[in-house]
This record gives C-alpha cells, structure tokens and sequence, in this order.
C-alpha cells in the first residue's frame, strides 16, 4: 500500500484502493494488479467502486480492465481466475453498465466466436449487437476471420 492510500471499506474484498489525495481507484498489490498495462482505466475503476452493484460484478468488470486494447480474452479464462462459471461471468457482463469504457467486447467464447454482446447470444452469429461488437473489435486492431472467428491465443495475463 503506498502513502496517501486508504482502504474503503465497501470494497475491501474488491481489493480496491482509493487515493486521498487524487480520488481515483488504483488496483493493489492485494489483488495482484501489478501489470496493470491497459488504456487510461483510472475513471472506470472509480465507477466501478463507487457503483451499487455485487462484489462479483465488480471484480468481474475490475477484471476486464486488466486485458489490453487489441485483444480478447474468454469466458471460460475469466471464471477460471474468479474459481466461477463462464455462466455467471456472461451474466456480469450481461449487466456492465459501463460499456463499452469497461470493456466487456473483449471477451469472447472458448474457441473464438464472438459470443454474446449487451446481453444478446444470437443463434446465428449475426444480428445488430454482434455487428456492434465486431466493429469495437476490429476498431482496436484484432482480426476476425470469415466466419466471425476471433484469430490468435486469447490473452490470459490476469493477475
């Protein structure tokens, strides 16, 4: 924990801390941020702390901050760091008020399909919101083959 740092206590077990001085939320060592080499994440976090929602959430959206622009990671990768379900972490995402500034299109199905987006799993793999996401995805770099397939290993650095 550095000078001027403090533990709010509504999200203790988020291991969020808040600086005193600067009032934004920086990740710490508690939670093992130490690679935090993502965009300029400080606003979202600070939204993240302060919103009404569940820890889970929370640590879920905390987590997306953490995969870097140009890449995506999964499901599947992200639950098995919170020792969760893909399920319930689609779920989260589902409910991410802060998209696409925490930036739950970055996560992917197991295998490369694209997945679901703003709550949506369509059974064809088209529709608006996929649409949506594979403009936000190609926007920042990341290759999508002709099937809507996700080229490259899913980044999996979370700490």
């Amino acid at each position: 924990m550095s000078v001027g740092m403090k533990r709010k206590r509504t999200d203790e077990d988020a291991g969020v801390l808040v600086s005193a001085k600067k009032k934004v939320v920086i990740p710490s060592t508690e939670t093992k941020f130490k690679k935090f080499i993502v965009e300029d994440m400080e606003t979202q976090l600070q939204s993240i702390a302060s919103s009404n929602r569940t820890l889970f959430e929370k640590k879920v959206w905390t987590l997306l901050c953490q995969i870097p622009k140009g890449q995506v990671s999964t499901y599947a990768l992200l639950s098995a760091h919170l020792g969760s379900s893909p399920r319930a972490v689609g779920n989260a995402l589902r409910r991410n008020p802060f998209a696409p500034d925490v930036p739950c299109h970055r996560v992917v199905a197991t295998g490369g399909a694209l997945g679901g987006f703003k709550g949506k799993w369509p059974k064809d793999g088209e529709g608006i919101t996929l649409d949506e996401k594979r403009r936000l995805l190609r926007g920042e770099g990341v290759r999508i083959d002709g099937k809507g397939r996700v080229l490259g290993t899913p980044w999996a650095g979370f700490v």
